[in-house]
């Protein structure tokens, strides 16, 4: 199982790379400095010589790549990918074109409310999505899987801005249970963030159930399955302690993928909420045009979610032999 893990992120050492090379080609060729500076100092009324006063204090004056007029390491290093791209993998993220801020001290403060409102909501979500599908698929073909599905369609087919616009009305201004938006440290933290989470589960409720019942018909179907039966063995039996552990890949699979985004929080709840997260900071970074933070936050979602393909692939060894026997 060592072999495999280590395996499996040594495949991730060249994707890596490439994602950091395809992100320096995104932000100076396809999005040049020259159009970062305009961008900046505003479209209109900008000459020449500010932007090339601000892509030299900004250190965006050298070439992408390679730097021909230098000479030996030089031409290597005096380019824009060595002090702006590279160092992203080691995460210094360097700092904001806009105002100088530490783009990594930003990061290490934000993702603390991110997690804050992420974490309970996608612990929470996952326990009932997992609960209400293993119903209905015990209580398949009677009115109570029937009009669960139907609920769950319904709830899938409404827009994110309707559960948030709807719960900060009526639970917000009418009932006056929770703040609309805000947010505090320590346990005062909590009252800001109570309805966000209600909201987000309420909100992706319907595609996990109608996801993980489909999952759990397709198991109770297999052949193992009739087997537990004709030993005898009830059906509850059948679905929470044989269905449930086969059905831990498609699972695995869909939550391990998803933990990555817990540091980014849901940039919905977090604009709609002021809650001071990594999905609002990437959100401020973008109506900015702030490209330095943008870079950065665009590669380390890209290293998050290499990262829980890795998970993803050593946790199916937890509940899959076959995976380790290969």
């Amino acid at each position: 199982m060592l072999t495999y893990i280590i395996r499996r992120i040594l495949y991730a050492i060249p994707i890596v790379i490439g994602v950091n090379l395809l992100t320096a080609v995104l932000f100076f060729y396809v999005n040049t400095p020259d159009d970062m500076a305009r961008k900046i100092l505003g479209e209109k009324n900008v000459t020449a010589a500010q932007v090339d006063n601000w892509k030299r204090d900004h250190g965006y004056n050298l070439p992408v790549f390679f730097n021909t007029p230098e000479e030996g390491t030089a031409k290597l290093t005096e380019t824009i990918f060595f002090k702006k791209s590279l160092p992203l993998l080691w995460f210094d993220f360097g700092r904001s074109d806009r105002n100088n801020i530490d783009i990594g001290g930003e990061i290490k403060t934000r993702m603390w409310p991110s997690l804050a409102i992420s974490l309970p909501m996608f612990t929470l979500g996952l326990v009932l999505d997992l609960f209400i599908a293993m119903m209905l698929a015990y209580y398949r073909g009677t009115y109570l899987d029937l009009w669960g599905v139907v609920l769950a369609v319904v709830m899938m087919s409404v827009s994110t801005l309707f559960y948030i616009i709807g719960g900060q009305f009526l639970l917000g201004k009418v009932l006056k249970l929770f703040p609309i938006s805000g947010f505090d440290t320590g346990i005062d933290s909590v009252k800001f963030l109570v309805l966000p989470v209600v909201i987000g589960v309420l909100s992706s409720l319907g595609i996990g159930v109608r996801f993980y019942r489909t999952v759990f018909l397709e198991e109770i179907n297999k052949d193992y399955i009739r087997t537990a039966r004709a030993k005898g063995l009830g059906e509850g039996a059948v679905l929470f302690k044989h269905a449930l552990k086969n059905a831990m890949i498609p699972i695995l699979t869909n939550v391990v993928v998803s933990i990555p985004f817990l540091f980014y929080g849901s940039l919905i709840m977090e604009r709609f909420f002021a809650i001071p997260g990594l999905g609002n900071f990437t959100i401020d970074a973008i109506q900015a045009q702030d490209f330095a933070i943008v870079r950065s936050m665009v590669y380390l979602g890209s290293i998050l979610y290499i990262v829980g393909l890795i998970l993803t692939d050593i946790s199916y060894t937890l509940v899959d032999p076959r995976v380790r026997f290969e």
